[in-house]
């Protein structure tokens, strides 16, 4: 598991309001029983969204929001496959979880 690795929702029921989990945690703490994920949810759900807490990525061809504030621990076991990685885009999440959390 690598931070910033993007997963498929392990619950399918789920998918089609939050199809992708985003890995944030630092990679250097590994071997836990969960991973800090945040939810990439739909974009259709989001008529307005703020920008620096919600940025927009696409992955697999689907245009997808980060919901930042949803940020919770998931169990490790479940997210088994990569289905992309956003490494190139951690200066946007970074920011986003600063924007939660007040280190501007």
């Amino acid at each position: 598991m690598a931070r910033f690795d993007v997963y498929a929702h392990p619950v399918v029921a789920m998918r089609k309001f939050t199809p992708f989990l985003l890995d944030v945690q630092n990679d250097f703490i590994d071997g836990l029983d969960s991973r800090v994920v945040i939810p990439l949810r739909s974009a259709a759900l989001y008529r307005i969204r703020l920008r620096d807490l919600n940025p927009a990525f696409e992955i697999t061809d689907k245009p997808v929001v980060l919901d930042t504030a949803a940020l919770a621990a998931f169990p490790a076991r479940e997210l088994v496959k990569p289905v992309a990685n956003l490494e190139r885009q951690q200066e946007e999440i970074v920011a986003a979880m600063d924007c939660l959390f007040g280190s501007y």
